[in-house]
């Protein structure tokens, strides 16, 4: 919105040239959604606790868990709010891609409402059904990869980090794999999302990644010079990311242990499915893998455990899962684990990084 108004300004005032840099929007976009998270925060914690929104636990959960319940939940409302305003505010409003992302986060928001209003409602750790969720969520997801595939300048090509001369053609089975890499991102990180601070922190790392990308990804000039597919338009995904790692930030503030608020679904579902849906779009999907390793690990976990129960009738790999309980259960203190995930994931979005010289 910014840009639209100011920057035909530039003729008469050169500051306002300054609303044409992508990076300096992308910045803006990130301090901007910090501060309304640092702002609102307060506010939106005393009418969660004013309408009695808290946490539910999970009765086979930890024990150390149980103080959390009642802490106000649903946060995730206040950071998709932050982010689409400083997106809005920040971005340029006549790229599609732009208004694709907002779509994706808010619909993605939308599942994961449903979801926590349901067992706020019935004071249960049972909300939408996992068939309910699931068909939502590829039906949100699907709406990308139709996209990516019909818009001009896109194709069913995959980008493989270090090896710049393999790109294969998936055609039209590209739509299933955007599908299975947003739907799995999106639970994905709704999995991690169960220590204070333990989702937000590597979402944080990932947007930051991806913020760059987009940036590179956007540019002609440069995305020649790394190798790494030219996507018109995508630059301005920068900002979208940029007002992602602000809001994170933000919500970080009131988040870090002990918690006085939890995002809940609606956040957990939507920032997955936003990662998902920026590395699809900037054609960066196998990175999700790398720069979200600890999601990834969290995901593999709950499978491998599910998996090797059944077929050893009753026997489990890990004391629990997701992977952070297991530590849990090992005796390890929720802070220390936190900050361990993190540095795994700050070295992870380094290697990610790396990739674009490592070719």
């Amino acid at each position: 919105m910014l840009y639209h108004f100011l920057y035909p300004l530039h003729n008469s005032f050169s500051a306002f040239n300054v609303f044409r840099y992508i990076t300096v929007r992308s910045i803006g976009g990130a301090v901007t959604a910090f501060l309304l998270m640092l702002l609102l925060g307060p506010w939106f914690i005393r009418t969660l606790k004013q309408h009695q929104i808290g946490q539910v636990v999970r009765d086979d959960g930890p024990e150390t868990h149980l103080a959390k319940q009642g802490v106000p939940t649903m946060g995730g409302v206040l950071i998709l709010s932050a982010i689409t305003m400083s997106t809005l505010l920040w971005a340029k409003l006549t790229n599609p891609l732009v208004w694709l992302m907002l779509f994706v986060i808010i619909f993605f928001g939308f599942i994961g409402g449903i979801d926590d209003f349901q067992k706020i409602s019935k004071k249960s750790s049972a909300g939408l059904s996992a068939r309910g969720k699931l068909y939502l969520q590829v039906f949100g997801a699907s709406v990308v990869g139709l996209f990516v595939l019909l818009h001009p300048g896109y194709d069913g090509l995959l980008s493989v980090p270090f090896l710049k001369d393999i790109n294969p053609d998936l055609s039209w089975f590209y739509v299933v794999f955007a599908i299975i890499v947003i739907v799995g991102s999106s639970n994905a990180v709704n999995l991690t999302d169960g220590l204070d601070g333990l989702a937000v922190g590597p979402t944080v790392i990932s947007a930051s990644v991806y913020l760059v990308f987009s940036y590179l990804a956007g540019h002609a000039i440069l995305a020649e010079y790394l190798q790494i597919p030219y996507v018109q338009g995508a630059g301005e995904l920068a900002v979208f990311c940029g007002a992602m790692v602000g809001a994170c930030l933000g919500f970080l503030w009131f988040n870090a242990y002990p918690a006085q608020i939890f995002m809940g679904d609606v956040g957990s579902l939507a920032l997955g499915g936003a990662l998902g849906g920026v590395a699809i779009i900037i054609k960066q999907e196998i990175l999700l893998a790398i720069v979200g390793g600890i999601f990834v690990m969290e995901a593999l976990s709950v499978i491998i455990q599910v998996g090797y129960f059944k077929v050893s009738k009753g026997k489990r790999v890990f004391l629990m899962a997701p992977f952070h309980h297991h530590f849990e259960k090992k005796g390890w203190h929720e802070p220390k684990i936190v900050v361990r995930f993190w540095i795994v994931s700050i070295i992870l979005g380094l290697v990610a990084v790396a990739t674009l010289k490592l070719r």
